[in-house]
């Protein structure tokens, strides 16, 4: 349904976050440089442990493009396009613009120093470190948790997108062919670098006209729905699937797919799939949003043409999607906390600790270099959020009748007009930000299986036992994960499942600074706690409300009305899960601020540094 509204050129939208994001960088990212004293002069722990493997020192551009595909995931994308269309784009906007550089990239950063003084390590060994082994086991079991929700949520996004734009199934498929074969081309061939990256990122470009020569369907079209002409599906039926009652078989059929791709690509060595997958689609996100960013302020000046898709015509770069549409969306609930935890990791995600703490801070090269990658990669993740609300308000589609696939379709589509500024035309256009959408969604899903195995390795513990042994047994853990995840998804109450994901992974969030904020207490008691307090503090109201409002008022209101037995066994699982993550958050806080007034109650004397290191 397209609304007929005052529009704005969304060149003001793009140019109002890039300000304040340029603001917060030039401005607070400098203040909280000096705040934790970044110093180049001492040593990281990509040197001081450097082995060749998992300590390596980094080019700050390298690494950078390495955190930012690892970070910027679909749930950018996804998130502010599901909220967008629920309570209008100005809210959502707002919430990037000024969330973002005083929340998400203060936490991202935190998280990547706090490491940075504790030889690399994670947040729950930081959190372990000053509260003892049961804070730091009660975390890495929230992270656990939440981890299985990521890998659910991406499964379903990725199967929409794939049922919206078959040749982007197409294009997948191929671009994952060919970062196998270059890491084969790189790593077992030894073969030269510059020269496979002109050929494999000329590859995956050339997948794109590829897919759409050739889109891929498993299963036949639902309903009155039709693929574009000369659709390759693979097998028929499929109906008794889970899932192909709310989506249809062909997203119902995707959904095993892609968890099966994702435990398959989280058991194989890094450089079989994930280097060079990353490498590749860091290209792809430049490509992607850059393109869309410079393209509407190329359209902006006059040189966009009108353009027509699916019988529409778009005359012009503006919104075309109410600014505000009400406090309560029939679908996700009220303003406050579903519009914040449905936006998710466009303004901040608890996620990115997991990454800042678990591969970017032993690849750092220099201290400094935390501010550009730490801080300057969350803003650029909410410019990539801000793109998927300007996509949804030219695109102008708010009927969530259709569910998830009604709001997620239009990030392709509207990105894809956006590229025709550049004289692109919107056929190819859209199924290269098609592309550009899954190789996001892609990433971080296997990325979570892998991240889930390192940390359900880390609450296990060294192996003796033959059960220890076998609940760290890579495939057996990656299998828990993936097995749990589609009981999650299995359900297709979309509504429900991603503000649970949402939560769960703000929450996270707000762990993980209250981890920074106890480091910095123990560090030195007269510094400030504002910067992390705060966000802090409203995190945690937001996303107990929002766990606490899904356990207890939509799961059992969905489980009497669902009209499956796998709907009701998944909306079950869905408010336990809530209650356990609030029980483990609000026992983590209290430890937390026990820490932390003790500490103040009882230090006296010098501040001991780095987080009781002494200096180098």
């Amino acid at each position: 349904m397209r609304h007929n509204t005052m529009a704005t050129a969304i060149i003001w939208l793009v140019l109002g976050v890039l300000v304040l994001f340029s603001v917060g960088y030039i401005g607070y990212s400098r203040y909280l440089a000096q705040f934790v004293e970044l110093d180049d002069d001492r040593n990281t722990p990509a040197h001081k442990y450097e082995d060749g493997q998992e300590y390596v020192p980094a080019k700050k551009t390298v690494l950078l493009g390495h955190h930012y595909s690892s970070i910027a995931g679909g749930a950018p994308i996804v998130g502010p396009i599901t909220a967008g269309a629920a309570f209008g784009w100005l809210p959502a906007i707002l919430w990037i613009a000024i969330g973002n550089p005083i929340l998400g990239a203060v936490h991202d950063f935190m998280a990547l120093s706090g490491s940075l003084r504790h030889e690399g390590k994670s947040i729950g060994y930081i959190m372990g470190e000053y509260v003892g082994e049961r804070g730091k086991n009660m975390l890495l079991w929230f992270a656990f948790l939440t981890i299985i929700l990521v890998i659910a949520v991406f499964a379903l996004v990725v199967a929409v997108v794939f049922n919206a734009f078959p040749s982007a199934a197409t294009a997948s498929v191929l671009y994952i062919m060919l970062a196998l074969v270059f890491g084969v081309w790189l790593y077992q061939l030894d073969l030269p670098f510059g020269a496979g990256t002109v050929i494999f990122v000329s590859g995956v470009f050339a997948s794109v006209w590829v897919g759409i020569q050739y889109p891929l369907a498993l299963f036949p079209a639902a309903g009155d729905a039709a693929y574009p002409a000369g659709t390759i599906v693979l097998f028929s039926g499929g109906t008794g699937l889970p899932l192909a009652g709310s989506y249809g078989a062909n997203v119902a059929g995707w959904v095993p797919v892609i968890i099966i791709y994702a435990f398959i690509a989280s058991v194989l060595p890094v450089w079989t799939l994930l280097q060079p997958r990353d490498y590749l689609s860091s290209f792809l996100l430049y490509a992607g949003v850059g393109g869309m960013v410079l393209a509407v302020i190329v359209g902006s000046l006059g040189l966009f043409s009108p353009v027509t898709v699916d019988g529409t015509t778009y005359s012009s770069l503006s919104t075309q999607l109410p600014a505000f549409t009400g406090l309560v969306s029939p679908t996700l609930g009220p303003i406050f906390p579903f519009l914040f935890v449905t936006i998710a990791c466009g303004t901040i995600s608890g996620f990115h600790s997991l990454v800042s703490s678990g591969t970017t801070a032993k690849q750092l090269n220099t201290e400094s270099d935390a501010r550009v990658i730490g801080y300057g990669g969350m803003l650029g993740e909410g410019i990539l959020a801000a793109t998927a609300v300007s996509a949804l308000a030219i695109v102008g589609v708010t009927d969530f009748g259709s569910g998830l696939a009604g709001a997620l379709a239009n990030f392709p589509t509207g990105g894809g007009i956006m590229l025709t500024s550049f004289g692109i035309p919107a056929r190819y256009g859209i199924p290269f930000i098609g592309l550009v959408f899954v190789s996001f969604l892609l990433t971080s899903t296997d990325t979570a299986v892998r991240l889930g195995r390192y940390m359900f390795e880390e609450i296990v513990g060294t192996p003796e036992t033959s059960t220890q042994k076998t609940l760290t047994n890579r495939y057996t853990n990656a299998g828990i994960q993936c097995v749990l995840a589609y009981v999650l998804v299995s359900s297709g109450t979309w509504e429900s499942l991603w503000p649970l994901f949402g939560s769960a992974n703000q929450l996270l969030a707000a762990l993980a600074l209250l981890a920074a904020t106890i480091w910095l207490v123990n560090w030195d008691d007269s510094k400030q706690l504002l910067s992390t307090g705060a966000p802090l503090v409203l995190m945690f109201a937001v996303t107990i409300v929002a766990l606490l409002w899904i356990a207890l008022i939509r799961a059992p209101q969905g489980i009497m009305e669902a009209e499956s037995t796998a709907t009701a066994i998944s909306l079950g699982a869905q408010a336990i899960i809530s209650l356990v993550l609030t029980g483990l958050a609000l026992a983590l806080a209290k430890i937390g601020y026990e820490n932390i007034m003790s500490t103040r109650r009882e230090r006296a004397g010098p501040a001991v540094t780095d987080g009781g290191e002494a200096d180098d």
